[in-house]
């Protein structure tokens, strides 16, 4: 049996269809009830809080562990997800960190997050630790002016980086939990390009088939909306690696390739998987 944790999102729900599609047992944690595929097992629980996710690994051979958010939750302690793995007889941990760990390891969240990946490796457990850049799903910011403007509105439209469609990491994500040879390795995941908002909305378009402006947003007006939904600090840091990514958040990793034997999706095959969500 393998749990996934954030199993209802943009890498878990896929994540959740592949393991089950491959025949394996699978108990699927989230915060609240959500559709499963059939045979998967759910389980909503806070990794906040992780007694709460004491019961669910007995049994379990694989962890995936996607914190988000629940790493940096007042009163936290995401290593104790690690040990009470590792105490129900879990052999190996697949572990979603963040490209950022490297090419901006001094901010709070990313220390927290190296932290974590060393807690991993000292554990005894098989692991794999899995760094992705930006995900092409942050695209889903916009579709609401999409929905009803035709528009796109983002700070330094003309620069780009290398995003990644999280089904690509769904799938390296479930190597990484069957197969032997990935323990112990760390992969930086990225899209096969650079790419900049202007572009993207491009794609959008022409998934649409209809034409969709591309609105420039100053840094203090997007950090204005980002900070409506994030800490302002976290808006920041976001900010400087949107309008001025080092040679490092531009390389285009050669890992999703490595582990699945193609190329990663571009982003247009993300848009065109996801326009409904723009119409």
């Amino acid at each position: 049996m393998i749990v996934v944790t954030g199993a209802t999102g943009n890498i878990g729900r896929p994540l959740t269809q592949a393991l089950a599609a491959a025949g394996q047992q699978v108990t699927a944690v989230s915060r609240h009830t959500a559709a499963m595929p059939n045979g998967v097992r759910h389980v909503a629980a806070d990794l906040s809080e992780p007694a709460g996710l004491e019961p669910v690994p007995a049994g379990a051979k694989a962890l995936f562990l996607l914190l988000s958010g629940d790493l940096h939750a007042a009163g936290a302690s995401p290593a104790d997800i690690i040990a009470q793995a590792a105490a129900a007889g879990v052999r190996r941990v697949v572990l979603l960190s963040t490209l950022g760990v490297v090419t901006r390891p001094f901010g709070p969240t990313r220390i927290a997050m190296r932290a974590l990946e060393d807690i991993l490796r000292e554990s005894g457990l098989e692991w794999a630790i899995l760094r992705p850049g930006g995900f092409a799903s942050n695209a889903l910011w916009w579709a609401e002016s999409v929905r009803a403007h035709q528009a796109v509105a983002a700070p330094f439209g003309d620069v780009g980086v290398p995003i990644i469609d999280p089904a690509d990491i769904a799938e390296v994500a479930a190597a990484c939990l069957l197969e032997d040879q990935h323990a112990g390795s760390v992969y930086e995941l990225t899209g096969p390009e650079v790419i900049t908002p202007r572009q993207q909305a491009e794609a959008i378009a022409d998934a649409l088939g209809s034409p969709v402006r591309f609105h420039e947003l100053t840094r203090d007006e997007a950090r204005t909306a980002m900070s409506q939904s994030m800490p302002a600090e976290l808006a920041d840091d976001t900010l400087d690696i949107l309008g001025s990514p080092s040679p490092a958040e531009l390389r285009v990793s050669p890992d999703v390739q490595r582990v699945l034997g193609r190329a990663p999706r571009p982003f247009a095959d993300w848009a065109a998987r996801n326009a409904a969500a723009f119409r």
